[in-house]
């Protein structure tokens, strides 16, 4: 008769098939201490094996038996996670090429998956689309975008293919329209999508899991979507000029033989800078330039096309400003006589 008190009833739990059990036992001698394994859980394909066991006495000793191997078999979990790397808003310029947002895609299931990238360049609420250059994949895992080296994404070709908690970067590169002002912003989002199905939780591809499981959507849907942001940062210029008159009296009377002298503001706002912006004034009619009257900054310039920024052609005068950050401002002046 087979005795029931716990002094004789034995339970041998859960044991994996060996090619399992070598796989988790390496996997457990590569985890530092404390380190969580696998943060899907136990691998998909893995056998989950467990047999029962139970001795009795008899008049001649202690009889052992087992009951069958029950066997199950871990469906693969379909899941997966986008987040945008960037800080916050990456800034770019007018008629930039090649702008980059960065993106990280997570494998959350338990099981090897192929995952297919669509990024959307047409998102509302923002103030601007860019075009669309093309998706890269960091292909030597140092998070940052290097042409030539780092691998072009073909959708359906080079879907990348993520291990259980593997993390994969994604850099997506748009052109920005040179009519573009300052501070306008886009948003420009990436979706990952497991391929072998996507859906509501729960979703069941049968026998298309690890190992001949089934695929099962996770809390995810199989797909997640991230947004990253360009901001445009664009200066503009502001041109204001004004005129004094000295007559050779004294007064300011605008007659034959006064001075004119003009200045004029060039305020450069918005963020950024401006490069290499020039002055051009051509010497109105009527009257005749000043040899040597140029100034930039209250420093004299010469006439002559040479190493200082001011020329005088003979009919404008022309000053190179260079590179003019925004929030400050150039002063250019010159004279003329009244003929």
């Amino acid at each position: 008769m087979l005795k029931t008190n716990s002094s004789c009833k034995h339970f041998r739990n859960a044991f994996l098939r060996p090619a399992a059990v070598s796989a988790i036992a390496l996997t457990s001698a590569l985890l530092a201490p404390g380190q969580a394994a696998w943060a899907a859980g136990t691998l998909a394909g893995t056998n989950i094996e467990n047999i029962a066991t139970a001795s009795y006495d008899t008049g001649s000793g202690t009889i052992d038996i087992q009951s069958n191997t029950s066997v199950i078999l871990v469906d693969e979990l379909l899941d997966v996670t986008v987040s945008s790397s960037d800080p916050g808003d990456v800034p770019t310029t007018p008629g930039a090429t090649n702008a980059v947002l960065t993106y990280r895609v997570t494998n959350n299931g338990n099981g090897p998956e192929t995952f297919g990238l669509t990024p959307n360049v047409a998102n509302s609420g923002d103030d601007f689309d860019p075009t669309l250059a093309q998706i890269v994949i960091d292909t030597n895992n140092n998070g940052v975008y290097d042409p030539g080296v780092d691998t072009v994404y073909v959708a359906g070709t080079n879907d990348p293919l993520l291990s259980p908690d593997q993390i994969i970067t994604i850099f997506v590169l748009t052109n920005i329209a040179p009519t573009q002002a300052n501070g306008e912003r886009a948003n420009v989002s990436l979706v990952a999508a497991a391929t072998t199905g996507t859906g509501a939780p729960g979703t069941t591809f049968a026998g298309a899991g690890e190992g001949g499981g089934n695929a099962v959507v996770g809390s995810s849907g199989a797909d997640s979507e991230a947004s990253g942001f360009l901001r445009v940062d664009a200066a503009s210029v502001a041109l204001a000029k004004s005129a004094t008159v000295a007559d050779p009296f004294g007064g300011t009377n605008a007659v034959p033989g006064a001075t004119i002298t003009y200045t004029i503001l060039a305020t450069v706002s918005g963020a950024g800078s401006l490069n290499n912006l020039v002055i051009n004034d051509p010497v109105p009619a009527g009257t005749t330039y000043v040899a040597g009257s140029i100034t930039l900054q209250a420093a004299s310039l010469t006439d002559a096309a040479d190493a200082d920024a001011g020329n005088f052609n003979g009919t404008r005068v022309s000053v190179q400003l260079g590179n003019v950050p925004a929030g400050q401002t150039r002063t250019v002046t010159f004279q003329t006589v009244i003929q």
